[in-house]
């Protein structure tokens, strides 16, 4: 009976391992999407500088001011929208360093519990260049993973 609890036990433990895993690969994608998002805010910042500094600053302007269509002058926008986009500069720089951060911890992570993904290669830690059994080499290409035993 308690060789079914451990074996329970180790099942458990290999999902909690592959859920933290898949956890810290979401956190990762979602920061991506966020940088993506902002970048192309950034862009967008950037179109609309290069549009309004060929105008006459007192030229009356619309923005968009918390769901709200408002008038200005090109004086009164220019330097909002410069100052928008140095903000979204830094914080794409910041959430690119997390990004960096994020990918070491998920290597840590792979590492530390011995996963692989698919498509990834062998792990550095399996022997350089030993031949697999045909019986390994046959469940490897039809996508599923095999750990050998260990001596």
């Amino acid at each position: 009976m308690e060789n079914k609890m451990s074996g329970k036990t180790a099942k458990n433990s290999a999902e909690e391992v592959i859920q933290g895993f898949n956890k810290i690969r979401s956190e990762q994608r979602q920061l991506a999407q966020k940088v993506a998002e902002l970048e192309q805010e950034l862009n967008e910042h950037r179109m609309v500088i290069e549009t309004l500094s060929s105008v006459d600053e007192s030229r009356k302007c619309f923005r968009m001011i918390g769901g709200v269509l408002v008038e200005r002058t090109v004086r009164e926008v220019l330097p909002a929208l410069t100052n928008n986009r140095s903000q979204l500069s830094h914080l794409v720089e910041s959430l690119k360093e997390q990004m960096l951060k994020k990918a070491q911890e998920i290597a840590a992570y792979q590492e530390k519990h011995q996963i692989r993904v698919q498509g990834q290669g062998p792990a550095s830690a399996g022997g350089g260049g030993e031949e697999r059994p045909a019986a390994a080499r046959g469940a490897a290409a039809s996508g599923v993973l095999v750990q050998q035993g260990q001596s």
